[in-house]
């Protein structure tokens, strides 16, 4: 017989395993630790990534990210003969059915730009992921501190980088 005592510590233990997971869900989508690395107090950009999971029948396309910053683009990175340069994913990024597409450092990647203060380090920022099918999901994107290994792929230092 469960006491009141082990009732509530169950159900903390369930809300806190389901608050670090950090995932979301619509429908066949899952979208899976939306983050963003800390900036540069100049940087006027920053990148966000995130997997998305989608476990259906159907592709679906990730068509737009809006959130309380003045300017998101869906963008990957493009190599022709060794120069690398940003790419805007114009018609969104295609999610296969049955297949994870992640959006990481050196690919798909979300731009955030003309950021009017830097992300900083254990701070969030709430967002809306559009999908073509599966409609509209809030998320979170946590700030996390910059990895040594991420910083030639993080576009959070690139303040006089135009887009």
């Amino acid at each position: 017989m469960f006491t009141k005592f082990t009732r509530i510590t169950t159900l903390a233990l369930v809300t806190a395993t389901t608050a670090t997971a950090h995932d979301y869900t619509a429908g066949d989508m899952e979208i899976q630790h939306p983050m963003a690395f800390e900036t540069a107090e100049t940087a006027k950009v920053g990148a966000g990534y995130l997997t998305i999971v989608n476990s259906g029948d159907d592709a679906d396309r990730l068509l737009e990210v809006r959130a309380d910053i003045p300017r998101i683009e869906l963008h990957d990175i493009e190599d022709n003969d060794g120069v690398v340069k940003m790419v805007e994913m114009e018609n969104g990024i295609e999610i296969p059915a049955g297949e994870t597409v992640s959006l990481a450092p050196g690919g798909l990647h979300i731009m955030f730009m003309g950021l009017e203060s830097a992300l900083v380090a254990g701070s969030e920022v709430p967002a809306t992921l559009v999908f073509e099918q599966a409609g509209e999901v809030d998320v979170v994107f946590k700030i996390e501190e910059r990895g040594s290994a991420m910083k030639e792929h993080d576009h959070g230092d690139h303040s006089d980088h135009s887009h």
